[in-house]
């Protein structure tokens, strides 16, 4: 695996690497990395090309910032990881790098909607960074495909909705892959490695909500399992910030159960100062 700090130094290999491959596969993270990430790394080499990962905290995608001070830092770790991954390569920028004029002049990007329900009332700002982040990446590393994991659903259709205000929307490849998970369903994150050894035991909690929503479908009002899950979530010692039924193709706000319409389920919320999100496809996207 070659590493790259420069974007210079970066773009000037892929340009020559692009002569004698297919393009690029590119996996944007902000480190720390676990089997999720890495089964993004997989599921990029089974396509022709090179492989790229990133490793980047952005700061301006976070609107808290001790939670930005507190990420987990684990290069080395990192590295070892993706070389036994087989990943091609490794960009890892300095914030000058990413944002030469500084984080104020980056340009902003209005994603409507999705940033007035959810993730985007609970993290203010969040999106806007995502978006910032995000079009400075695919502008240097110019990907063909670029994968995504299923956890951050809201984040995937951001990101989606920012390839086509850039209109690579027909150039670039969006593959989003399903969320991987601990063996008691937690799902893979980050943060997790903030979790203490008795927060974790019962952090598994969420995803059991998930299934109670998604097994409850047809038997029960949505309102009634959503009471049932927050008074479970807070039971168990969390903060519930939300626990929302959703269009899983468009993320509007569902009251109700609907089988005509693609539905997703999303929760997110705090134990001991850590912050947890997932969600889960009720039934097939159309």
């Amino acid at each position: 695996m070659v590493i790259f700090k420069k974007v210079g130094d970066l773009q000037a290999y892929l340009s020559d690497k692009n002569k004698s491959h297919s393009g690029v596969n590119f996996v944007p993270t902000m480190g720390a990395l676990h089997q999720g990430h890495l089964s993004l790394i997989q599921l990029a080499k089974q396509h022709s090309g090179i492989t790229v990962c990133s490793v980047f905290v952005n700061p301006t995608q976070f609107n808290n910032a001790i939670d930005f001070e507190k990420y987990p830092i684990t290069i080395a770790e990192d590295i070892a990881l993706l070389t036994d991954a087989g990943c091609d390569v490794l960009f890892l920028p300095s914030q000058q790098e990413i944002y030469p004029d500084g984080t104020d002049k980056a340009p902003s990007f209005d994603f409507g909607y999705l940033e007035t329900i959810l993730e985007g009332v609970h993290r203010p700002g969040h999106f806007k960074g995502v978006g910032q982040v995000v079009a400075r990446l695919l502008d240097i590393v110019k990907p063909e495909c670029l994968f995504l994991g299923q956890k951050d659903y809201q984040q995937c259709m951001v990101i989606k909705m920012l390839l086509e205000k850039l209109k690579l929307d027909s150039k670039i490849q969006l593959i989003t892959a399903p969320t991987i998970r601990e063996d008691d369903g937690l799902a893979m994150s980050s943060r997790n490695r903030r979790l203490t050894p008795s927060q974790r035991t019962i952090a598994s909690t969420i995803y059991q909500c998930l299934v109670s929503i998604q097994a409850k479908l047809q038997t029960e009002k949505f309102e009634v399992v959503q009471k049932e899950c927050i008074d479970l979530l807070k039971d168990k010692g969390f903060a519930p910030e939300y626990v929302s039924l959703a269009n899983a193709t468009t993320l509007s706000l569902m009251d109700d159960y609907n089988i005509d319409v693609p539905m997703v389920a999303l929760i997110a919320a705090e134990i001991g100062g850590v912050r947890l999100i997932d969600n889960m496809v009720l039934n097939p996207v159309q």
